[in-house]
């Protein structure tokens, strides 16, 4: 079986979707966690937030923001967003599942989407949000070489996990870190059936009920 259609049958068993629809209503945030077969191997995209933000300036993130009056659902802000921030047309994005919820340092509900993208797709980032945009092999992610773990701070999801980068492409290099590492742990692992080579502070065989206990905790102390 092809790697991305292997992947697609993968993912699609941790759709979330209507269990977490008890949620107290809240403000929503969607991002989308962009796949892509390059050479047989799955790579992401991600995107260096610009400096001219007034939050997360700097930041490594994966394309994503704000629920919008005119979004219908979480995929459709996550798409609307990828297409303001990086040109993605969202008929170009084959939407494999959302993930589980999870509330960030701002307190923001936000729900990972997950969708395959072509190779051969050019982004065009818009410099007012997104200063670069680059790829990384999922199985990075789950390799002890290049990461860094830190004690959890308030709000975050288990330890603090970080890595740093290096763009062959662009020379440059990348701190990924955060919620953003997080959710780029737990794709890579899932899709890759692989148990990353460090303590991930969650459980990787259920990792839908270590989630839910999380978002339980946080949404009791708002």
């Amino acid at each position: 079986m092809h790697v991305k259609e292997r992947t697609i049958g993968i993912l699609k068993r941790f759709d979330i979707g209507n269990r977490f629809s008890y949620l107290p209503t809240m403000p929503k945030a969607s991002v989308l966690i962009p796949l892509f077969v390059k050479k047989g191997e799955l790579h992401t995209l991600m995107t260096l937030r610009s400096m001219q933000l007034r939050s997360g300036a700097g930041e490594v993130c994966f394309p994503g923001g704000k629920r919008d009056p005119v979004d219908k659902d979480d995929v459709d802000t996550a798409l609307r967003e990828a297409e303001e921030e990086i040109g993605l047309p969202p008929d170009q994005v084959q939407v494999v599942c959302r993930l589980f919820p999870v509330i960030n340092k701002s307190g923001l509900l936000v729900t990972p989407v997950v969708g395959f993208i072509d190779e051969t797709f050019c982004p065009c980032p818009n410099p007012a949000e997104v200063s670069a945009v680059f790829s990384v092999p999922l199985d990075f992610f789950t390799s002890e070489k290049d990461h860094f773990t830190a004690n959890g701070i308030t709000g975050t999801v288990g330890p603090l996990h970080s890595f740093y980068f290096m763009d062959s492409n662009s020379g440059s290099q990348y701190h990924i870190w955060g919620l953003t590492a997080v959710l780029a742990i737990l794709v890579s692992a899932l899709a890759l059936k692989k148990k990353p080579e460090f303590d991930v502070g969650f459980d990787f065989e259920n990792p839908l009920s270590f989630f839910e206990q999380v978002l339980q905790r946080r949404i009791s102390k708002l």
